[in-house]
């Protein structure tokens, strides 16, 4: 989405068994890398009892490739898609606006990184998001509902593949899969120097 600008995200997300496999039928549909891949480190806010979560809202502070994005997101509509409101702008000192943000009242809930690769065919309507987490490796795919599902199926997936949960969700599912209690998704041997990290 184009930061600035009001729009409605419409994705969903799939779990990658296989980067490379999903890389080569990629490139095998005429999809090019639109944004190499970058190293994210995220930031959830909301209030100490969580009102935002409960509302089914969000905001974000994202730090990539030397870039910081601040991000509102409406209550999601679910049906096979996951669509919407979402709002972005370009963040020039991501750590005052964190500051703004705790004066007003909200406070750091959760952080997640992931390395983010963007893919997409010259002239097509959506883009493919490939990113690698410390939970795994998922897809997701932003467009227009027919595109989803027909690029979706064309790389192998079928809806029932579909997964409408959020990095959040994903990984408190993934904490009570293997018994641990949550904290944050983070790499745990991150090479990244810290100065590129929030």
């Amino acid at each position: 989405m184009a930061v600035g600008v009001l729009n409605k995200e419409n994705e969903i997300k799939v779990a990658v068994p296989n980067l490379q496999e999903l890389e080569s039928r990629l490139r095998t549909l005429g999809f090019q890398v639109l944004h190499p891949r970058v190293f994210e480190s995220n930031v959830i806010y909301d209030t100490a009892n969580a009102a935002l979560r409960a509302r089914g809202e969000l905001i974000r502070i994202r730090q990539a490739g030397g870039e910081s994005i601040f991000t509102y997101k409406g209550p999601a509509t679910i049906t096979r898609h996951k669509e919407r409101e979402e709002l972005e702008v370009a963040v020039a000192h991501p750590g005052n606006l964190g500051l703004i943000l705790e004066r007003l009242g909200y406070i750091p809930r959760f952080r997640y990184e992931k390395y983010r690769t963007e893919w997409a065919i010259p002239g097509e309507e959506g883009i493919v998001m490939v990113d690698e987490t410390p939970i795994g490796t998922y897809m997701e795919i932003e467009g227009p509902a027919f595109w989803i599902d027909n690029f979706a199926t064309r790389l192998g997936y079928s809806d029932s593949d579909y997964v409408n949960l959020s990095y959040a969700r994903l990984y408190l599912r993934d904490c009570e899969l293997r018994g641990i209690a949550p904290t944050h998704m983070l790499f745990e041997n991150e090479t990244v120097p810290l100065a590129e990290r929030t």
